[in-house]
């Protein structure tokens, strides 16, 4: 089941080169933090830009269950007015996160230490990812929280009534976690302190300086140590929201393994913490370039333009760039079929926990469709078969994730028969112009009947 309707499922077949401009949607990550900070702030937030994905969307609607107003003006406009740090209603009904680990986990941070209790759920995928990694160091503030059985939702938090402020070593990479501590720290009083042994996206700590807030970071021999001063006054901001990373990785990839393709992807967000993907790609021998390179929002961007490569190479992907590239691993893992030799991924135990087991779901659809995938706890192995050397022909499970979907209907673009997805209904989730964008592009990408 898709997780907001009937299945709905999707083929993908061989289609000619692909060309164009690709326009994707905003940043996922930003159009989250957008919603949250400006509803934390006091004053009138205006963000342009927002994605429109369900995820977002969902955030959106929580905003406004806590009390702060969000309107859309349309096209991606939005507006909302703050009710201030600490100042979050408690919510008169069950708030829905749908498919959205990154929601659920930063709205259980915003509102961990302001004294309200809320009860979260979602769709089956995200019901069954594991919010202990989250709810443990909320704990350390004073929040109470009551599951399912292993830390799953549905779950109610108890805000702390009496915050205090907390120290914090998140053990292991994760931005949804060292995100959902600092904005529990807005409301706790002295100083908290979040220290990650490797640098994970950053969009939180970026966006609280700019909203005002007293927040620094270093570089030291316990690692990178976030220190954030509780109970400011967040001013309102304008946000105009880069284009998301993670989205135009699909048409990126597409076009370096669809012959005689040539797409730009304008606008892109390339925050270090983010672009792991595409300096992979460029190891794998990819013609891939970044034109008009420039600063937006105190965000780096640049326009990426991506042209058939089909010299592509396997390589070992340095496990110490895996929190920039944690879910382009999929679709990266489609581009590794397509090149010669091996693609070796270590340190990926984050994928078995996210929307699906991505390391099972892909190798399962990768070896269904003729390619050799070896795989272990935090490790797998691609063994890229060349360009033009894919089966194809099989259906495969997304597993209500809306990366997998993606990924899968990319393989079909240059497998030698047509790959279906048993239901790419997720997709909307976080790119509802995935199917009319690669269209225009020239892909043969159709839905079927259920």
């Amino acid at each position: 089941m898709s997780s907001h309707g009937s299945p709905i499922p999707m083929s993908s077949r061989p289609c000619g080169p692909l060309s164009g401009t690709a326009e994707v949607p905003g940043d996922k990550s930003i159009s989250h933090r957008s919603l949250i900070l400006g509803a934390m702030a006091v004053g009138e937030t205006t963000i342009t830009g927002l994605l429109e994905g369900q995820d977002v969307l969902d955030t959106a609607k929580a905003m406004r269950a806590f009390g702060a107003e969000v309107i859309d003006h349309g096209g991606g406009s939005y507006s909302v007015h703050g009710v201030g740090v600490g100042g979050f209603a408690e919510p008169e009904n069950v708030i829905d996160c749908g498919n959205s680990g990154t929601g659920v986990r930063l709205l259980m941070g915003a509102m961990a230490t302001s004294p309200i209790s809320v009860t979260f759920t979602g769709d089956a995928s995200l019901n069954s990812r594991p919010m202990a990694r989250v709810t443990d160091p909320l704990a350390l503030f004073g929040t109470q929280s009551v599951g399912r059985a292993g830390g799953r939702l549905p779950m109610t938090l108890v805000g702390a009534a009496e915050p205090v402020p907390v120290r914090y070593t998140v053990p292991v990479p994760s931005a949804q976690v060292k995100s959902a501590v600092l904005l529990a720290g807005l409301n706790a009083p002295g100083k908290t302190v979040v220290i990650e042994a490797e640098a994970t996206r950053d969009h939180t700590e970026r966006m609280l300086a700019g909203f005002g807030a007293e927040i620094t970071v270093e570089d030291t021999d316990e690692g990178r140590v976030i220190t954030l001063t509780g109970q400011p006054e967040l001013k309102p901001q304008h946000i105009d929201v880069p284009r998301d990373p993670s989205s135009a990785a699909f048409p990126v990839c597409a076009a370096l393994i669809v012959p005689g393709s040539d797409v730009l992807v304008p606008g892109i967000g390339l925050n270090p913490t983010r672009a792991g993907l595409f300096t992979t790609l460029r190891e794998m021998g990819s013609d891939l370039t970044y034109e008009n390179e420039r600063t937006e929002g105190g965000e780096p961007v640049a326009d990426l333009r991506a042209k058939f490569s089909p010299n592509l190479h396997g390589i070992e992907v340095p496990s110490e760039r895996t929190a920039s590239m944690i879910d382009e691993y999929p679709v990266l893992s489609v581009v590794a079929a397509c090149a010669t030799g091996d693609t070796v991924m270590r340190g990926v135990k984050e994928l078995r926990v996210k929307e699906s087991d991505r390391i099972e779901a892909m190798a399962s659809g990768l070896r269904a469709n003729g390619i050799e995938v070896e795989d272990g706890p935090d490790w797998w192995i691609v063994k890229g078969l060349g360009h033009g050397n894919i089966p194809g022909g099989a259906t495969c499970q997304s597993h209500l994730d809306h990366r997998i979907a993606m990924s899968f209907l990319i393989l079909g673009m240059v497998a030698q028969q047509p790959v279906q997805v048993d239901d790419g209904g997720p997709i909307a989730t976080s790119f509802p112009i995935f199917e009319p964008l690669m269209a225009s592009l020239g892909a043969q990408i159709e839905r079927l009947p259920a």
